[in-house]
């Protein structure tokens, strides 16, 4: 049942990292590469540093993720209809997670945020680009950290922080568990091919309590079907 729960968890995390606002600023087309680390530099061992690659047209956005324990994980989401899919490949078949933005939208609007946010002066560079600069406190941070923003391209493609106006190119994402560095290393502006953004033909689309249905009924079917070994006499 904890692996369930993890899984719960993470499918909602993912949601909640992807869903959008409406913004005014031109959307960003091309790809985007962010480094993962851990901001505790005592758990740098335990959790080794990742990576997020996210790949824009002007309707939607595909974000992957990589873990050393899960793999790649792919998220589809299609800003003018405010719906994702979460691909999941399992040992009892290949899923796309269907979820309405509408309603994660609803429930962040009734969530206060924990973040306090404060204009700083002057920009800094990052990948030969001027951001400007943030100051971000959260009762998780031991001090206030820094985050850079590129003014003039929309937030909806990543929508982590509903107070920033513009792209996050460096930020903290605070967590019960741990705080996480996020940082744009590599962004290149061109056409994306649209191969990256469909739902692959052997996916089936399915709502989240329909899958964590044949999550369960999989575990029940391999407990079966794998009787306790029998005791030695």
């Amino acid at each position: 049942m904890k692996q369930l729960n993890f899984i719960g968890t993470l499918f909602f995390l993912m949601l909640f990292a992807s869903s959008v606002t409406a913004q005014t600023d031109k959307p960003f087309i091309g790809m985007l590469e962010y480094t993962i680390s851990v901001a505790d530099t005592s758990l740098a061992q335990l959790v080794p540093d990742n990576k997020m690659i996210v790949y824009c047209n002007d309707t939607i956005v595909r974000i992957e993720n990589f873990t050393q324990h899960l793999g790649k994980q792919v998220t589809i989401r299609h800003m003018a209809l405010n719906k994702s899919y979460l691909l999941v490949e399992t040992p009892f078949g290949k899923y796309a997670i269907r979820a309405d933005h509408n309603e994660i939208d609803s429930a962040k609007a009734n969530m206060p945020s924990k973040y306090t946010f404060t204009k700083k002066h002057w920009k800094r560079k990052i990948l030969g680009r001027r951001a400007k600069r943030m100051e971000v406190s959260h009762e998780y941070f031991e001090q206030p950290v820094e985050l850079l923003y590129l003014k003039g391209y929309s937030p909806r493609i990543l929508d982590v922080f509903d107070e920033v106006p513009g792209l996050p190119v460096k930020y903290t994402v605070a967590t019960s568990d741990a705080n996480f560095n996020y940082e744009l290393v590599k962004m290149s502006e061109y056409t994306p091919n649209n191969d990256l953004f469909g739902i692959p033909s052997d996916f089936e689309k399915i709502g989240f309590e329909e899958f964590m249905d044949k999550m369960i009924e999989s575990k029940m079917e391999h407990m079966e079907n794998d009787p306790s070994p029998k005791e030695e006499k």
